[in-house]
Parts: C-alpha cells; sequence; structure tokens
C-alpha cells in the first residue's frame, strides 16, 4: 500500500499529481483502440500513481447491473446491480459520487472489508452510463473535491480516446 497522505500535503500535490496522471494516461492511450486494454492500463495507473489506495478498477454496465472489469487491488464482487451500493448509487444517479466512511453509506456493498472510503465515477458517453470507475482506499476520508475532479478528467480523456477511435462507441 502506498503512503498515507493527510490534509496540507494532500492538498498541495493534487493538482500536479492529477496534471502528471492526465499526461501519462494520454502516453497510455496513444495508438490503442482496445477499450479494455486501455482501461486496465487505467486502472494500474491510477492504483500505483495515487497514495493510500488499496483497490482501483472498473465496473462496465451489462442490462440492469455493472460487471467487474480490468481492476487492480484484491478480488472483488462481480455483479452490482444499478442503484445498489456506491457503484451502483453513482450509474444510477450519473455523477461521481464520494464516500468519506463508506459504513456510513446506505446500502454499502464491502467487497473488501477494509476499505473505508470510496470514490466513484460515471463513465458517460452521449448521455448513457457505460460503466464506473471505483477507487477504494483503507483510509476514513481519502477522497475530497480534488480527487474526484482529478478522475473525472481521467475519465473523460478515456470516454473520448474511445469516442475517437470507434463510431458509436459502446461496451
Amino acid at each position: 500500500m502506498q503512503e498515507t497522505l493527510t490534509g496540507e500535503s494532500r492538498l498541495s500535490r493534487g493538482r500536479q499529481l492529477y496534471d502528471d496522471l492526465v499526461t501519462q494516461l494520454a502516453s497510455l492511450l496513444e495508438g490503442e483502440s482496445d477499450f479494455v486494454a486501455n482501461a486496465a492500463n487505467m486502472a494500474a495507473l491510477v492504483y500505483h500513481g495515487l497514495p493510500a489506495l488499496n483497490w482501483a478498477g472498473f465496473y462496465f454496465a451489462r442490462g440492469g447491473e455493472l460487471v467487474l472489469g480490468p481492476f487492480q487491488g484484491k478480488p472483488a464482487c462481480v455483479r452490482i446491480a444499478r442503484g445498489q451500493g456506491v457503484c451502483g448509487t453513482a450509474a444510477a444517479r450519473g455523477e461521481s459520487v464520494v464516500v468519506s466512511d463508506v459504513h456510513d453509506f446506505p446500502g454499502h456493498i464491502a467487497c473488501d472489508p477494509d476499505s473505508r472510503s470510496e470514490l466513484v465515477v460515471p463513465l458517460i458517453s452521449d448521455g448513457a452510463v457505460l460503466g464506473v470507475l471505483d477507487l477504494d482506499s483503507p483510509v476514513p476520508d481519502r477522497f475530497d473535491g480534488e480527487d474526484r475532479a482529478g478522475c473525472e478528467r481521467l475519465v473523460a480523456i478515456l470516454v473520448e480516446h474511445q469516442r475517437r477511435y470507434s463510431a458509436g462507441f459502446s461496451l
């Protein structure tokens, strides 16, 4: 597990860290059209690039549920109903969800009992939720507005890259 950053140190490094991740992601995506390969590289980049994570990965929309995609971390729940847990809630709302303490989130699905906080960002293309990026941390209150904005930037780059490579992009 990476170092734990708190308060001032996290805020001072936040923007630069996400700027670096954006640059690295663009480089990883360059010339590659396969969505699963790109999602796998993004999951690894985020997991190893952000401090204090114990899980980073994707769930993809399949009918009325989310199905596990590429990830880094311990084995995970394979299927999550839309509207259930943090991932399903973000997918149903079509907006990012930041949870300071997952034990206080009604209906939280505990795939890893060590997780304490969570950030979920939906992948949206042409108004449709294609899936979510899910980040977990063993540190309560790990994620803030800077993390949300940074991960939303990363997801937007991934989705836009795929849209350019395939007309009518869907999973």
